[in-house]
């Protein structure tokens, strides 16, 4: 069974805000936002699976799922015939829901063999929700809809979900997920009512990342700032290669143009860390404590423009960062152009002669 499914799946630090949203969603729709990385997706199911389960007394608050019911054991088997699921093709199987989307002919499914995963929520997805919508429930108790993340809709589907958004037939319930709200149209956000997911506390999410890696307490704590206080980021930043031992040396290596520890790591993960860094070193530029990196690892900032301009380049390299790439070459060439960055202060701090 994929984690994405377990009944068991709820993170800890998402226990209390589960039974706090029960008690205070009555909206058809629900907006739900907030850091990626804390178990959005879990939360979301979570929710659903609450509001379907045939253990939960009529007229009674939601409680969270009993886990045994058949609608419960139907979610968990990814057949409950009054849910639907839309992600995008590249999330699917990650958060084990392989063809959660809408459904697909012969065709598709071909093309889609032969073509790179879609990371976005196209508008034949969102029509075929318009149609599932207008079904009648199979099981009596409601429909759910789970859209996430729900930023992925371009502006076309998102403009084909707005009516039954605001009007759903029957026992339709809605559940937008997402952590990018600024880009989502006003017109939709308007139709839900919003519930923000906090983030987890430092303790309790060093704990679950004590138990779940084997690090002692010191290297949690290091890993989970360094992954911006997400655990299940945090967890999977280590599964690519990052030692959390390693973490504090990373910027004065960046500073001198060596990769050290990043050599192995994918690219994606070192254009992340490479992005860390200069958004620590801007907010220290301008007199605010790094978010990412301990604030006595870090090199002097350069000014503002130099890391933004930075930021820029890193951002165009991340954007391609799937594309195959030699990435030895690539990785020197990175790191020579944050030496550059990096060493301007230096420079006016030393001039010759």
């Amino acid at each position: 069974m994929s984690e994405g499914r377990s009944t068991s799946a709820l993170w800890p630090w998402l226990q209390a805000p589960l039974q706090a949203a029960l008690g205070q969603l009555h909206h058809h729709a629900v907006l739900l936002h907030g850091l990626p990385g804390t178990g959005q997706f879990e939360f979301a199911m979570a929710l659903t699976r609450a509001w379907l389960c045939e253990q939960a007394p009529a007229g009674q608050p939601f409680a969270p799922a009993c886990g045994h019911c058949t609608a419960c054991r139907l979610l968990d088997a990814g057949s409950h015939p009054d849910v639907m699921l839309v992600l995008p093709e590249a999330l699917q199987a990650t958060l084990g829901w392989d063809g959660a989307d809408a459904p697909e002919s012969g065709d598709d499914k071909t093309d889609r063999k032969s073509r790179k995963p879609s990371q976005d929520i196209k508008v034949d997805a969102i029509r075929a929700v318009v149609q599932f919508s207008q079904n009648t429930a199979s099981r009596g108790r409601a429909k759910v809809v789970l859209i996430h993340p729900v930023e992925r809709m371009n502006a076309i589907a998102a403009n084909t979900l707005l009516k039954t958004l605001e009007e759903p037939p029957g026992q339709v319930r809605f559940v937008l997920s997402g952590s990018a709200l600024d880009q989502l149209l006003p017109t939709v956000r308007s139709r839900c009512q919003a519930w923000s997911l906090p983030s987890p506390e430092p303790e309790l999410a060093t704990q679950w990342l004590v138990d779940e890696t084997g690090l002692d307490v010191a290297s949690a704590r290091l890993l989970l700032q360094a992954s911006g206080g997400q655990p299940l980021t945090a967890r999977d930043r280590q599964a690519l290669g990052l030692d959390a031992r390693n973490w504090p040396q990373i910027p004065q290596a960046v500073a001198r143009g060596e990769s050290g520890a990043m050599a192995a790591w994918p690219l994606s993960l070192v254009v992340e860390t490479l992005q860390k860094l200069c958004h620590d070193l801007s907010r220290v530029a301008v007199g605010a404590q790094p978010r990412y990196f301990p604030l006595e690892s870090l090199p002097s900032p350069p000014d503002l423009n130099r890391l933004n301009q930075w930021a820029q380049e890193l951002g165009k390299v991340r954007r391609h960062a799937d594309h195959p790439w030699n990435l030895p070459l690539k990785l020197e060439t990175l790191m020579l152009q944050a030496r550059a960055i990096l060493r301007v202060r230096a420079e006016r701090a030393n001039p010759r002669g």
